[in-house]
C-alpha cells in the first residue's frame, strides 16, 4: 500500500511540475514551392488567449523581439529579404520607455528562400520569442523543413508536438521536426494592450498626428514662412475676380499644400513598404545615420548654412503657376514647398523618418497633419482678409523660432546616437554624459532666450518680450531639473531619453555617493553593485561560497534583462524602506538572468536532463536551473535558502510579484527559519 501511495504522489508531483511549464504558443509550418529554385517557408502560430507573442521589430532596450535564424545557409540556399509577418499590435511601455510590437491570437512569419544547391534536402530553421500574459517565457524552438519533391501546389503543413517525450525526436515522415528548447522569464504585464489593440493602434495614429500638426505650426513660425502668408492672400484677393472666387482659390490652395506633402508621405511608404524603415529604425547605422543628419538640420537652424533646393527647380515651378486656373494654383503650392525647404525640409524629415519608422501608413497620417497646420492659415486668411491686420509683424522673433527648433534638434539626435551605444554596449554615452550634454544644450538655449548669446542672423536685441522671457524660464527650470539626475535622480518627466539607470559610470551617481554619503562601496569578489545599491551575485557557486564566509541566508532572484516586473519589483518593493535594509544587511542576493545571450565555455556546454534541450548559454544555464530545481519558468521568482539549497519558507518556497507588505513578511520568515 505504501509503494502504490508512493507511486501516486509521484505520479501527482511530475503532474504538477509539468502543469508549471508553461507553452502558450502553438506552431504548425508549411513549405510551398514557388518557382523551380524559390521556395516560401511559413510559420503560422495560434497563441492562447490573453497572450501576446513580440515581433521582430520590437525596438532594442525592450522585450525580447522574435528572431528567425536558418542554418548552413552557405552554399545551400540564400534568403529573399527579411522574414514578413502579419499584422501586429503596438503599445507603449512606460518601464523600457519604448514601443512594444506583437501578435496575439495568431501569427505568421514568412520567408522566402533560393536554393542555390539543388541537392539540398532540407532546411534547418531556429525561432526565439518572447511571450506574455501576466508572466512572460522565453521560448527557443527548432525546425526541420524538407524540400518537396512534388510539383507546385497547395503547401504542406504539419502541427509542431508539444509533448516532452517527442521534443528529442525527428519524424521522418513529416514536413518538419521541432525541439522544444527552454522556457524562461516571467513578468506582468499591467496594461491591458493585448485586449484593446484597435484603440492602442488609433492611439498611436492620432499621436503622430497632433506632433506632425504642432510640428506644421512651428515651420508656419520660421522666416521662410510666415512672411508668405499675407502675400498670397493678397494675391488671391487681388486676381479673384469676387470675394468668393478669392476663398475657393485660397481653399484649392491649402488643399493642394495637403496634397503635396500627403504624396511625400505615400511615397515615402511605397518605396520603403509599410515595416522596412520600421525594421531599419531599430539598426544600429541607421541611429548613427540618424543622429548625423539631425545635427547637420540643427547647425542648419541655427544659422550656420541653409539647406536649399536648386533654384532651378523654383523658378521652373513658379513659371508654371503664371498659367492659371487649378493647375497654376497647384503650381503656387509646390513653389511655396520649394522656397520654404530651408526651413521646413529638416522638420519634415525628422517627422518622415519618425513616422516611418513606425510602419503602416504613419507617414502619410503624419505628412496629412503637417501640411493641414501649414495650409489652415492660408486659407482662412483668404476667407477673413480682416484679420491679416492681427498678425505679428515679420522681425527677429521669427529667427528665433528657428534657432529654437535647432536646440530641440540637435538635442534630439543624441537620443539615437544613445540609441547605437546601448545596442553596441560601448558605453561612450553613458547616463551621466548624456545629461550633460542635454544640460549644456538646454543651458545654452536658455541664456541664448534671455538674450546673453546672439547667432548669425539674428536682429539686434534692445529688450526682452514677455514671452521669450516665460520660455527662457521654463527652459532654465528644465535644465535644473536634469541637474539631479548626475547623481541618480530617476527623472520621470524624460524617463524614456537617456539611457537607463544602469548603464551608467556609477550606479550609485557622480561622485560615487550612496544616498549622500561619501563612503565608498567595497564590492566582495564576483560582486556587481545591483539595483537600488544592493550588492549582488551573477554568479551562483559565487555566492553561494560568499554567503558561507558570512553566515547569511541566499536569497536566488531569477531575472531577466527584458523583464518588465521584475524591474517593478525592484523599483517599487525592494526600493521600499521596510523592505531594502534586509536585501543589503540580512541576505545574500544571487541574480541569475534567464536571458543573458552570452555563450557558456564549450567544456561547460551540456544537455538537460529534464528536458532534453541543448544549454549553450548563460541564460539557458539559469533556466535549466529553475526548471530543475524549482519545478516552475516563471519570472520574477525569488527563494530563500540556507547554505546547503533548502528552501527556507514552507509555506511558499518560492514568491513572485507580490506587495511590499507580502515580500517583506516572506522574507523575515525565510530568515527567522535560517537563524534557528
Amino acid at each position: 500500500m505504501k509503494k502504490i501511495f508512493f507511486i501516486l504522489f509521484a505520479f501527482l508531483a511530475f503532474a504538477k511540475v509539468n502543469a508549471q511549464v508553461l507553452d502558450p504558443v502553438k506552431w504548425t509550418t508549411s513549405i510551398e514551392k514557388k518557382s523551380e529554385t524559390n521556395y516560401i517557408l511559413t510559420f503560422s502560430a495560434v497563441i492562447e488567449k490573453d497572450w501576446h507573442m513580440y515581433s521582430q521589430f520590437t525596438p532594442d532596450g525592450g522585450p525580447l523581439p522574435l528572431e528567425v535564424v536558418f542554418k548552413d545557409q552557405k552554399g545551400n540556399f540564400n534568403l529573399v529579404g527579411k522574414a514578413k509577418e502579419s499584422k501586429t499590435t503596438k503599445a507603449f511601455n512606460d518601464v523600457f520607455g519604448v514601443d512594444e510590437i506583437f501578435f496575439h491570437d495568431k501569427a505568421q512569419i514568412q520567408q522566402e528562400i533560393t536554393l542555390v544547391n539543388p541537392k539540398t534536402a532540407s532546411i534547418q530553421a531556429e525561432l526565439s520569442y518572447q511571450v506574455c500574459k501576466e508572466v512572460c517565457i522565453n521560448q527557443e524552438k527548432k525546425f526541420t523543413f524538407k524540400i518537396p519533391t512534388t510539383e507546385p501546389a497547395a503547401a504542406v503543413t504539419t502541427p509542431v508536438s508539444t509533448e516532452k517525450k517527442d521534443t528529442a525526436k525527428i519524424d521522418t515522415a513529416s514536413t518538419f521536426t521541432v525541439v522544444t528548447k527552454k522556457t524562461a522569464t516571467v513578468e506582468k504585464v499591467e496594461n491591458k494592450a493585448t485586449e484593446q489593440s484597435k484603440p492602442v493602434a488609433e492611439i498611436g495614429l492620432w499621436s503622430i498626428f497632433f506632433i506632425a500638426f504642432f510640428s506644421g505650426f512651428a515651420a508656419l513660425l520660421t522666416p521662410c514662412v510666415f512672411p508668405m502668408i499675407p502675400m498670397t492672400v493678397s494675391f488671391f484677393t487681388k486676381q479673384s475676380k469676387n470675394k468668393a472666387a478669392g476663398i475657393r482659390n485660397a481653399i484649392i490652395y491649402g488643399i493642394s499644400i495637403i496634397l503635396i506633402y500627403v504624396l511625400l508621405g505615400l511615397f515615402v511608404t511605397w518605396i520603403f513598404g509599410a515595416d522596412a524603415l520600421n525594421a531599419l529604425s531599430t539598426d544600429v547605422w541607421f541611429n548613427i545615420l540618424f543622429f548625423i543628419l539631425l545635427v547637420v538640420f540643427a547647425v542648419s537652424f541655427l544659422g550656420a548654412f541653409e539647406i536649399m533646393l536648386p533654384n532651378s527647380w523654383a523658378n521652373k515651378v513658379d513659371s508654371q503657376a503664371d498659367r492659371g486656373g487649378i493647375v497654376g494654383i497647384l503650381f503656387m503650392a509646390l513653389a511655396l514647398a520649394i522656397v520654404s525647404f530651408s526651413c521646413t525640409g529638416p522638420i519634415v524629415g525628422t517627422l518622415l523618418v519618425d513616422a516611418a519608422s513606425k510602419g503602416g501608413i504613419a507617414p502619410v497620417i503624419g505628412m496629412f497633419g503637417f501640411s493641414l497646420a501649414l495650409a489652415l492659415p492660408f486659407m482662412l486668411f483668404a476667407m477673413f482678409p480682416g484679420w491679416l491686420h492681427s498678425l505679428p509683424k515679420s522681425g527677429g522673433w521669427l529667427n528665433t523660432v528657428k534657432v529654437v527648433l535647432g536646440f530641440l534638434e540637435l538635442a534630439l539626435a543624441f537620443k539615437f546616437l544613445s540609441n547605437a551605444d546601448l545596442v553596441l554596449q560601448l558605453h561612450l554615452l553613458e547616463r551621466e554624459v548624456f545629461l550633460v550634454i542635454w544640460i549644456a544644450i538646454f543651458g545654452t538655449l536658455a541664456f541664448y532666450l534671455f538674450g546673453k548669446i546672439t547667432l548669425p542672423h539674428d536682429s539686434p536685441l534692445t529688450h526682452i518680450s514677455v514671452g521669450r522671457l516665460s520660455l527662457g524660464l521654463l527652459v532654465l527650470s528644465f535644465t535644473i531639473y536634469l541637474i539631479p539626475g548626475l547623481w541618480g535622480a530617476p527623472l520621470k518627466l524624460i524617463s524614456a531619453f537617456p539611457p537607463p539607470m544602469e548603464y551608467s559610470e556609477s550606479p550609485l551617481g557622480l561622485g560615487n555617493l550612496n544616498n549622500g554619503n561619501a563612503s565608498a562601496v567595497t564590492l566582495p569578489e564576483g560582486a556587481v553593485l545591483g539595483p537600488n545599491q544592493i550588492v549582488v551575485f551573477n554568479d551562483y557557486d559565487k555566492g553561494l561560497a560568499y554567503a558561507k564566509t558570512v553566515n547569511k541566508p541566499i536569497m536566488l532572484d531569477f531575472t531577466g534583462h527584458a523583464c518588465v516586473n521584475c524591474r517593478k519589483m525592484e523599483n517599487n518593493v525592494w526600493s521600499d524602506a521596510s523592505v531594502l535594509p534586509i536585501l543589503k544587511k540580512e541576505v545574500v542576493v544571487i541574480s541569475l538572468y534567464v536571458d543573458d545571450k552570452r555563450p557558456l565555455p564549450k567544456s561547460e556546454q551540456f544537455t538537460s536532463k529534464l528536458t532534453g534541450s541543448e544549454i549553450e548559454t548563460i541564460g539557458d544555464k539559469w533556466t535549466d536551473f529553475m526548471i530543475s530545481k524549482y519545478n516552475t519558468n516563471t519570472q520574477p521568482l525569488y527563494v530563500l535558502t540556507d547554505l546547503d539549497g533548502n528552501n527556507l519558507n514552507e509555506k511558499k518556497p518560492t514568491i513572485s510579484y507580490v506587495s511590499v507588505e507580502e515580500y517583506e513578511a516572506w522574507l523575515k520568515e525565510g530568515i527567522s527559519n535560517f537563524k534557528k
